[in-house]
């Protein structure tokens, strides 16, 4: 319900928008509904190399003490975007790769969470400033991805919409109605807040083919529509093309309902709550299921005597678009999953001759078509490397955007701006190609060129 031009209200009707384009891969191992034990891990770390394009200034030293919520570095070229501690302890390392550049800094927890109070405050009495400001100081303000180029929210742009996705659509993902489970009140707060910070519309996406979860149903202040189909329908790049696509100048911002529930945290609690509800999930997991834990938490912690033994493979994120971590590494800031699978380092002998009844395949390449919903245990085989790059039709099989995916691809290989702006490359991010890439039978590296462009593209334009 809205206000007319002539400060009358009317009701919106929701909109069930089709994704026709784009395919569901069924892998074994999906994480069962129910919530074990949370966990607590011994560290955490926070990564520079979540945040796109963000050079980090360290703003505490190793050895230093720190509350959960506590501001560890910022963003070197926009200083009044911090990164916070998820947990209370002490720095303990400043982990540095090549030309000194900081990939991890650990922090070893307490036993007992400490956090750095932000006070309560309801949204709805704050004003615009007000709001930035208290997710600025709070290290919540890097929940909010940016459109275009997917890197975190420019706090002086005013974004033309934001976009709330609900749904998750992605293998063996989280699955978003245990995440939101009681967390009405967190929902309800981070809407009021987000609201203010755009003089557009509050989107919140659903899933049109699965029970959408009460909390988000019952959300006023916000836009509600349903999507159909197969995945990329949860990414919000999609949802954007389908309800309010960005013209060049314009930005966006979009987020998962589970990080509005943390930014509805920061207001109701009045602290920096960074727990997340995360599903540990594939074929190598013992006993798939989702867990409580804060982001940033070390991945052997989540791990610990949960998984089979084998040369296995550790994903922060889902097989499509998540990071290889190791065993010491860390759960990523935006990580609502953890994948294990096998690594596919063992060599096939003949493999292309055989029928393939056991193989994925989205041609028909091999029998494994007639059993449609056959769910597969794949490792992370490519079955070949990169060749001559062909237009084959492939991609637009999986791409339900209304984009020539390949003549874009290789605009930006050939860094032409003009051609990239044409093809509509502010529409997206790496994570829309994420399906290209899987089918793509020259086996090029989408996603890695589609985020060179947008880097390469944001230094040129801006």
């Amino acid at each position: 319900m809205r206000p007319n031009f002539n400060g009358n209200l009317f009701f919106e009707m929701s909109m069930t928008i089709k994704i026709k384009k784009g395919f569901d891969i069924k892998l074994v191992g999906s994480a069962l509904p129910e919530v074990g034990n949370t966990i607590h891990a011994k560290s955490y770390a926070l990564k520079p190399g979540d945040f796109v394009d963000v050079t980090p200034k360290l703003l505490l030293r190793e050895g230093a003490k720190v509350k959960a919520g506590e501001a560890v570095f910022c963003d070197k070229d926009n200083p009044e975007i911090k990164f916070c501690s998820p947990v209370s302890g002490e720095i303990a390392a400043v982990v540095r790769g090549e030309k000194r550049r900081i990939l991890e800094i650990v922090i070893l927890a307490d036993a007992e969470v400490n956090y750095l109070d932000f006070g309560k405050l309801d949204p709805k009495s704050l004003s615009k400033e007000d709001i930035k400001s208290k997710l600025l100081e709070s290290g919540a303000w890097p929940l909010l991805v940016e459109r275009p180029f997917g890197v975190v929210a420019n706090p002086n742009k005013n974004p033309k919409n934001i976009f709330i996705t609900g749904i998750s659509s992605a293998p063996l993902a989280a699955n978003v109605a245990t995440q939101v489970k009681g967390e009405s009140s967190n929902l309800q707060a981070g809407v009021d807040a987000l609201s203010k910070l755009t003089e557009g519309k509050v989107f919140l996406s659903l899933d049109a083919d699965n029970a959408a979860p009460e909390e988000l149903k019952n959300l006023k202040g916000v836009e509600i529509n349903y999507f159909s189909g197969p995945h990329p329908k949860g990414n919000i790049g999609v949802q954007m093309h389908n309800l309010a696509a960005l013209n060049k100048g314009e930005t966006a911002i979009g987020l998962t309902a589970e990080d509005l529930a943390i930014i509805g945290r920061v207001f109701t609690e009045g602290k920096l709550d960074m727990h997340r509800t995360i599903a540990l999930s594939g074929a190598q997991v013992s006993e798939p299921k989702h867990y409580k834990v804060i982001s940033g938490a070390a991945i052997a912690s989540i791990i610990d005597e949960r998984v089979k033994e084998g040369n296995n493979r550790y994903i922060s994120g889902n097989v499509l678009t998540g990071t290889q971590v190791k065993k010491e590494g860390f759960l990523g800031f935006y990580s609502n999953t953890v994948t294990v699978i096998l690594e596919g380092d063992e060599e096939e002998f003949l493999g292309w001759v055989l029928p393939g009844f056991g193989k994925f395949s989205l041609s028909r390449t091999f029998f494994s078509w007639l059993n449609p919903n056959k769910k597969y245990n794949l490792d992370t085989n490519m079955h070949g490397e990169e060749r001559a790059y062909v237009v084959t039709g492939q991609y637009e099989t999986v791409f339900p955007f209304d984009i020539f995916p390949v003549q874009l691809i290789k605009s930006i290989m050939m860094r032409d701006i003009e051609k990239m702006e044409q093809l509509g490359i502010y529409e997206v991010t790496e994570e829309d190609f994420a399906l290209c890439e899987v089918i793509c039978s020259s086996k090029i590296p989408v996603q890695k060129v589609v985020r060179e462009g947008l880097n390469f593209l944001r230094a040129e334009v801006g």
